[in-house]
């Protein structure tokens, strides 16, 4: 039997700033787990891999405003905080949004 991931936890040790800016980054990151749970079925971060962040952030907010995709982004990077895969990996991928060609 399998129980829903916990996201809070899983970012509690990288949430820092606000409670505004904890809460806005934890209801992100859950928007992203359920969208990523819903397209392949991989609703636990561990599973994830780049190529399903970057269609997150590339086709899933393409109707978005340039600054809700860049909030999304910043909560992404806290999750590849939390992997403990690094900025580096996370930066190769360049998400580009088919009006910014």
């Amino acid at each position: 039997m399998n129980e829903p991931f916990d996201m809070a936890l899983f970012l509690s040790g990288v949430l820092t700033g606000s409670a505004a800016t904890q809460q806005r980054h934890l209801r992100q990151a859950q928007i992203m787990q359920a969208a990523i749970q819903q397209r392949w079925q991989r609703g636990n971060p561990w599973r994830w891999q780049i190529k399903h962040v970057q269609w997150f952030l590339g086709h899933y907010l393409k109707h978005h405003s340039s600054a809700t995709r860049n909030y999304y982004r910043l909560t992404a990077l806290l999750i590849w905080k939390r992997l403990s895969i690094g900025r580096a990996a996370f930066n190769s991928v360049a998400v580009k949004h088919p009006s910014n060609r």
